[in-house]
């Protein structure tokens, strides 16, 4: 007599837990490569990403860094800063002896190109204060911070006022990175001050030597800042720290959170669902604030894939670039290195659920820049920039894309090995039943494995998913390209072939179709001995 057995996919990727801990929760997965979690439930293939406009903002230069500024996008590369609306037409920014009172457009691109010499990876800082877009810091490691603002709301650009210039700090100290706190501009990480932190005067961002101005010494290098509600927080490379009291000049002080764990990279530092996210040698922690005020505790949100968190930690090459994408409740880290293939570039999806975070894979992304930001209607954009100088629009299309041309995206979905409540009876699978969430046309291929693929059993060849029926939607469908009375989450049939005592099930795709949604599997089965 057949045996029913089913479940929903949820819990995302777990590399940490045994065979026999799996068994428990079946729903994880053992791998989830260019899937996400949705945080309803179900598995997403990812969408692909598209190219910003046509044109590059500084020919083949690699991306150092990018922030989401105006109505368009400001991109770092090279020696240079440019400015783009609509990736096709890009204003280099990093002028010399702009006028104090601003240009206009015409004075403004026929000033002298203020190089930034050795331009390092940088980060952004924007003061918002009372102008239409706000005063945007950059800061690289290497150069004075540079100042950029454009004010005027027409939507020709030529029409506008532009601002620029660079920050002196101390000497010619270069800081790497830079925030916004309370009023003032804090910057750290210059490699000739790599303990010290400097915060400008009271509401003047550009001036560090008038009132409220000053700098602190700490004992660990500053590899980030991040403000939390009325907290600076310091990141070290082994330990954290806090900046509490900056308007006080008799209090003010840095009071350490713990010098037990660090931050690997700056870049990796974003605040979610109310907390402060980043990489430390031991996984994406929090920086949580709890009921308890003034109270501040450490966690790890990674424990699921603790092996590939130790794996990004342990390579120092790597380049690191997140961002939280607020329409889907996630924090996306990915990391590459400045010479490699776009094609190999890995990432880590982490979507926030009502269990906690749930995790997944990407190979194909290079985001040596990455940006999730408002524009100035308050619209989520996101972009991210290669090493061979192309801006991409994130969330975008059904293809990745390099050097110009688009590539399959390839998706691998993988469940745990099940043996059904008893690993010592042998089971014979008659069908599968997939509930699918396809957007379009889609073909995944369904693959069934026995005995943890064991190669001396008979393994039965992957099977095409051909039939999956798209829904007919009154008012987006188009006549005879659907089916009628098709259900928006189809239980797809599958015949399965084959035995053995335990089984596993893995769901693939690598083509330039739609993305779909795995929702579950159902599974008929008939024991068929004991042994």
């Amino acid at each position: 007599m057949s045996q029913p057995w089913g479940f929903s996919c949820k819990g995302g990727l777990n590399v940490n837990l045994n065979q026999l801990e799996m068994l428990s929760q079946p729903g994880f997965a053992t791998r989830l490569r260019n899937f996400e979690v949705d945080p309803d439930g179900g598995y997403r293939r990812v969408d692909g990403f598209t190219e910003f406009g046509d044109t590059r903002p500084n020919s083949s230069e690699g991306i150092l860094g990018m922030t989401v500024y105006a109505d368009g996008v400001v991109v770092c590369s090279g020696t240079g800063i440019f400015f783009s609306q609509d990736g096709t037409s890009w204003l280099q920014v990093n002028r010399a002896s702009v006028s104090g009172s601003g240009d206009n457009y015409s004075t403004f691109t026929g000033r002298s190109v203020a190089a930034r010499t050795s331009q390092g990876r940088c980060s952004f800082a924007l003061y918002e204060g009372t102008s239409d877009y706000g005063e945007l810091v950059i800061c690289d490691g290497v150069n004075e911070p540079f100042l950029f603002q454009m004010t005027g709301t027409d939507a020709d650009i030529t029409n506008r006022t532009f601002f620029a210039k660079e920050i002196t700090v101390s000497g010619t100290t270069g800081p790497a990175v830079g925030v916004i706190h309370d009023k003032h501009l804090v910057v750290a990480g210059a490699s000739t001050a790599k303990n010290t932190i400097f915060y400008s005067s009271t509401n003047d961002i550009d001036s560090f030597t008038g009132s409220g101005a000053g700098s602190i010494v700490i004992e660990d290098a500053v590899v980030g800042l991040a403000s939390f509600r009325s907290d600076l927080i310091i990141f070290c490379q082994n330990s954290i720290h806090k900046l509490v009291n900056i308007n006080n000049s008799s209090t003010v002080a840095v009071v350490p959170i713990t010098t037990n764990v660090g931050c690997v990279s700056g870049g990796s530092i974003q605040e979610i669902g109310g907390d402060l996210l980043f990489l430390s040698p031991d996984g994406v922690r929090t920086v949580a604030g709890t009921a308890r005020i003034g109270d501040v505790e450490l966690g790890s949100v990674s424990r699921q894939i603790q092996s590939i968190i130790s794996d990004i930690a342990a390579d120092k090459d790597y380049i690191i670039t997140s961002a939280v994408l607020r329409s889907k409740s996630q924090y996306r880290l990915f990391y590459t290195k400045a010479t490699e293939s776009p094609t190999i570039a890995r990432g880590i999806i982490g979507t926030l659920t009502s269990n906690g975070f749930a995790w997944s894979e990407t190979l194909g992304i290079q985001a040596l820049g990455f940006v999730s930001g408002l524009d100035k209607d308050g619209i989520e954009q996101v972009y991210h920039g290669d090493k061979d100088g192309y801006i991409y629009n994130h969330l975008s299309g059904n293809a990745f894309r390099s050097s110009g041309a688009a590539r399959d995206i390839d998706a691998v979905y993988q469940t745990p090995d099940f043996d059904f409540g008893d690993v010592g009876t042998r089971k014979t699978l008659k069908y599968a039943r997939v509930s699918f969430s396809p957007e379009g046309a889609v073909e995944p291929s369904f693959r069934v494995r026995y005995d943890y693929e064991d190669p001396d059993i008979p393994q039965p060849e992957p099977f095409a998913v051909t039939s999956i029926a798209l829904p007919a939607i009154f008012g987006t469908s188009a006549f005879n390209a659907v089916t009628f009375g098709a259900t928006s989450d189809p239980m797809e049939r599958i015949t399965l072939e084959g035995s053995g005592n335990t089984c596993s099930f893995r769901i693939t795709s690598e083509d330039q179709k739609s993305a779909y949604a795995v929702n579950g599997l159902y599974i008929d089965y008939m024991p068929s001995g004991r042994r």
